[in-house]
Formats: structure tokens, C-alpha cells, sequence
């Protein structure tokens, strides 16, 4: 998109992506197809994330972060997509974004400047066998003996779950209680806990760089005051629901990206690629499938930095955002597609990146609240 540059750009932002498109390029790509054979990236990764500033731009410095907004972690998200890197730095902003919101001096202060630098890697768990988008159906406990919580249960889905030092966690601090009533956010340290276990290593259809796991608690004992995320118990669901628009936007951030590099991708093989004698691009069937592609992902960035602008300047309401993640990954899984198509053969090989964008790209739509929640979140306020 020739001449068009977001708002939400300035000279600041601009000199952090320079740093960041570096860093991914130098570092994280040349280690991507290993990290798809072990299904996870190297710890060393982490760190060397953080040290380069990579993993929380968005918090304060005084907890170890950035100092910046969330167009410094666009840039992050965006650089990764167009490099095409499995690594998941959305969890840690994600699960920071937790911390900040309810954690007390102490969690702060104890877990925000081990995220920023990599040295303790996030996940959140909220998924379960019976839970997924319904939240409200979890059944992992947390129940009170004394000063402690004695958490029972089982997450899946985990993404960083394997090498998680930090554990997010939402169980029922109140079993008995109606519907959302009785969740609460636990902040676990996994380092040497007792009854506490990493399952298996669950085989998906896409982004094999990353770990996903299943995580198990049998009579895991944890300090109640430490680990509760918020004043009082029971306030979990609506803590994830105030925060799940920040998760969403990041999906929506890599959704535009995505389709942007498709679009640049394919558009490159049209060119290069010949059939009956001549280049692909000189087929108007290629041109139009192309102008359409180019078109919808213009119109998906356009709305995204609207809404990465009114997020910055605190404006961004769940309706929103929820527009945002449903159409836009929407919109990235049709053009990929298309992509895939005007590849012929060769966008079905696992070679090409074309193909990895495809097998990637489907979870987009389920994640984070699938879309059809988001649809039922447009629709309630309708």
C-alpha cells in the first residue's frame, strides 16, 4: 500500500520496528525450522527477546518494561508475522496486561520485571476439555486450607505451557456459586510444585514453532495472598472479560500482518512464475484475485490502526474490538486462501511459506474467543 502510513507511527515507533524487523531477522528466523521440529523455541530466545526489549514494550520501566503504548507491541506482533516466526510474546504482554490491571505492589513487582527480560516465560490457562470460549464452564477449584489454596484440575491448550515459570490460572475459588460468580485468577509459580504436571505436547494443524500443552494440578498447595490476582476472590471472570479485548486486538494485529504478507508473497510468485508462456500476473484471473486480495487488506489495516488508535488514547470499547478480531482474521483466513490457490502446487508444500501461513492462520478464528462469540458480543449490544 504504496504512501499509506498509519497514524499511530511516530519517529519513536518507527525507530523501535527498525530494531525489532533486526532482531527477528538476525535472531529468531534462522532458528524457526528447528523450533518447528521441537514444537517450541529455545529458552535462550527468551531472554534474548527481553534483552532487546522485545517482550513487554507497553509497560512501565520502573517494572523492568518499555515505557511505551501498545503500538510498540503491534510493531512486535507485526514484525513476527511478516518474518513468519512462531514465538509466542503475546501470552507475556497478555499475561502482564493481568498483572498491571489487579496484581498488588508485591506481584508486580515480583513478576513483571522477570516477564520483561525472559527469564520467567507466561501462560495463561484458561481452556479446559469442557471450557473453551464458555468460560463460565470451568471446573478446576481452587479450595482455602487455612493460609493456602489446594488447586485441583486440568487446563488444555496452553500455549507456552511446557515452559511456563508463571501460570495464569482461572479456577472456581467457590464452586457452588451461579455461572461466573465463583472464578478467580490464581498467579502460579510452577518452580519445583508439588502436584503440579505438563501433559503431553498436543500435535496441531498449525504453528509448530510453538508449545502447546495440557497442564494437570492434583493437591497443588499455594500461598492464597500471593497467588490471588485482585482484592477478593470471585472477580476472575470479570477480570477477564475487561482484559480479553487486549488479547483480541493482538490477534487482530496479526491478522492484518498475515494478509498483508500474503498478499506480498503471492503477488511476487505471480510475477516470477510462468504458465503457458507467460507470467502468472499477465492471467486477469491472477490480477483480479490479487486486486481483490490487496483491497480487502487494505481495508482490514485501515480499520486495525483505527482501532490500535483508539486503544493508545483508551477509547476502544469490547464491541469494537470484538468487530476487529471476528472480521479481521476472517478476512486474513479468505485471502490466504486465495493465496494458496493462485500458488498452484506449490502452495500445498510445507516449503513454501505460503502453505505455513495457511495451516497457521485457522487458529486465529478459534482463539481468544472464537468468532462466532464474537458475534453473540456485536450482537448483545445491537
Amino acid at each position: 500500500m504504496s504512501g499509506y502510513v498509519s497514524r499511530w507511527m511516530n519517529e519513536d515507533v518507527r525507530m523501535f520496528r527498525t530494531m525489532a524487523r533486526q532482531f527477528i531477522q538476525q535472531e529468531l528466523l534462522p532458528q524457526q525450522d528447528r523450533w518447528r521440529q521441537r514444537h517450541q523455541p529455545d529458552a535462550a530466545a527468551w531472554t534474548a527477546a527481553g534483552y532487546a526489549g522485545l517482550l513487554l514494550p507497553d509497560v512501565l520501566e520502573e517494572y523492568g518494561g518499555g515505557g511505551g503504548t501498545f503500538a510498540h507491541e503491534a510493531v512486535v506482533l507485526e514484525e513476527l508475522a511478516y518474518a513468519g516466526v512462531d514465538f509466542a510474546a503475546s501470552i507475556q504482554a497478555i499475561v502482564a496486561r493481568y498483572i498491571l490491571a489487579y496484581g498488588d505492589q508485591d506481584q508486580k513487582s515480583r513478576w513483571l520485571p522477570s516477564l520483561a527480560s525472559g527469564d520467567v516465560i507466561a501462560a495463561i490457562a484458561m481452556s479446559e476439555p469442557d471450557a473453551g470460549s464458555d468460560l463460565q464452564g470451568i471446573r478446576t477449584t481452587a479450595r482455602r486450607d487455612g493460609d493456602r489454596y489446594v488447586v485441583n484440575g486440568s487446563k488444555t491448550f496452553i500455549t507456552n505451557g511446557a515452559q511456563a515459570g508463571l501460570v495464569c490460572l482461572a479456577v472456581k475459588t467457590e464452586p457452588r456459586a451461579v455461572a461466573m460468580r465463583g472464578i478467580s485468577l490464581l498467579l502460579i509459580d510452577t518452580a519445583n510444585l508439588t502436584g503440579y504436571h505438563v501433559g503431553r505436547s498436543l500435535e496441531k494443524v498449525g504453528l509448530q514453532g510453538q508449545n502447546t500443552c495440557e497442564l494437570f494440578f492434583d493437591d497443588v498447595r499455594v500461598d492464597a495472598k500471593a497467588c490471588l490476582l485482585g482484592t477478593a476472590e470471585g472477580r476472575g471472570f470479570s477480570q477477564m472479560m475487561e482484559q480479553l479485548p487486549y488479547e483480541r486486538l493482538t490477534v487482530a494485529v496479526s491478522a492484518v500482518a498475515t494478509a498483508e504478507r500474503a498478499v506480498a508473497i503471492t503477488t511476487k510468485h505471480a510475477k516470477q512464475r510462468c504458465a503457458f508462456g507467460k507470467p502468472l500476473i499477465d492471467f486477469q484471473n491472477t490480477r483480479f484475485k490479487l486486486a481483490e486480495c490487496t483491497t480487502e487488506a487494505y481495508i482490514g489495516r485501515v480499520f486495525l490502526d483505527h482501532c490500535i488508535e483508539r486503544f493508545v488514547a483508551g477509547d476502544l470499547e469490547e464491541t469494537t474490538t470484538a468487530m476487529a478480531k471476528y472480521w479481521l482474521t476472517d478476512t486474513e483466513c479468505r485471502i490466504v486462501d486465495e493465496c494458496v490457490q493462485l500458488h498452484g502446487g506449490y502452495g500445498y508444500m510445507t516449503e513454501y511459506p505460503i502453505a505455513r501461513m495457511w495451516t497457521d492462520s485457522r487458529v486465529q478464528r478459534i482463539y481468544a474467543g472464537s468468532n462466532e462469540i464474537m458475534k453473540e458480543v456485536i450482537g448483545s449490544s445491537l
